[in-house]
């Protein structure tokens, strides 16, 4: 079993990982108003991991005997003005979550929790390559500039991104 405060910090990340899944199909759904149905697919792709993120907490919870406690999900912001936005917020918002990842592998640690530790060193990886995509979409964008042509290029590369669910 969790500590109690181990316990309610991962369920709290539950509730973030939802959050970072509904910010992203936010995104999705803007970009699709603005037409640009390729940055569409990768936020809505990028909604699909956060989801499995969620699982993952959620499933680690129960498997440790714990209970999941379900919480109010905020609403996240719904409109952008350009996939210069958001992916600007996304870049910030993949750096937020790496902070609260840190905070569990630091609760983890004071809490002698190896279990929970090891489990959570999975994400401290994914949030590298999450910050490092995110960093590599906003240059790209930037550098796309006022270019229709360059960012409906990137429009349609972004449009191959499939879903792969982690194991």
């Amino acid at each position: 079993m969790l500590s109690e405060k181990m316990a309610q910090a991962l369920n709290i990340q539950v509730n973030k990982e939802m959050y970072s899944a509904y910010l992203y199909m936010a995104m999705s759904a803007s970009c699709t108003s603005l037409g640009l149905k390729g940055f569409a697919n990768w936020f809505m792709v990028q909604y699909q991991e956060e989801m499995a993120h969620a699982m993952k907490f959620y499933d680690y919870i129960h498997s440790q005997g714990n209970q999941v406690k379900l919480m109010v999900i905020d609403q996240p912001q719904i409109d952008f003005d350009s996939p210069l936005a958001m992916f600007e917020k996304t870049l910030a918002h993949e750096k937020f979550v790496t902070g609260l990842i840190h905070g569990l592998v630091d609760l983890a640690g004071d809490e002698n929790d190896s279990s929970t530790y090891a489990f959570l060193q999975w994400f401290v990886k994914e949030q590298v390559e999450e910050k490092e995509t995110a960093g590599n979409l906003l240059n790209r964008v930037q550098s796309a500039g006022e270019s229709e042509e360059a960012l409906m290029n990137l429009d349609t590369e972004l449009a191959g991104r499939v879903f792969h669910p982690p194991a």
